[in-house]
């Protein structure tokens, strides 16, 4: 089993930039996948990016070019920077980890609220 806990949303002007990084309860090293997802008021979940264990990404057509994510497996942390923001961009953040074994189980954090005003 495995905890995550988000930090860095807030409040950002259409433009600027914010990271946000997740916090592993244990080592992610043998994670499969971890990624970031978001999900805007009125609207479904979706995928913004995604890291593989062997450090593979991918990125929502939307967000290419200008987020990035990244894995520290020595920190257990995974981290999202997001640069050139858009008010499209607002919406609550969460991290997710994806274990595959004998079975697939599947975890996520709390979310972190992440607003771009215009």
């Amino acid at each position: 089993q495995v905890q995550l806990v988000e930090s860095g949303g807030g409040l950002v002007q259409a433009g600027g930039s914010l990271r946000l990084s997740c916090a592993a309860s244990r080592s992610i090293f043998s994670i499969n996948n971890m990624g970031w997802y978001r999900q805007a008021p009125g609207k479904q979940r979706e995928l913004v990016a995604s890291i593989a264990k062997g450090a593979s990404t991918n990125y929502a057509d939307s967000v290419k070019g200008r987020f990035t994510i990244s894995r520290d497996n020595a920190k257990n942390t995974v981290n999202l920077q997001m640069n050139s923001l858009k008010p499209e961009d607002t919406a609550v953040y969460y991290c997710n980890a994806v274990i595959v074994g004998g079975m697939t189980l599947t975890y996520w954090g709390q979310g972190t609220q992440v607003t771009v005003s215009s």
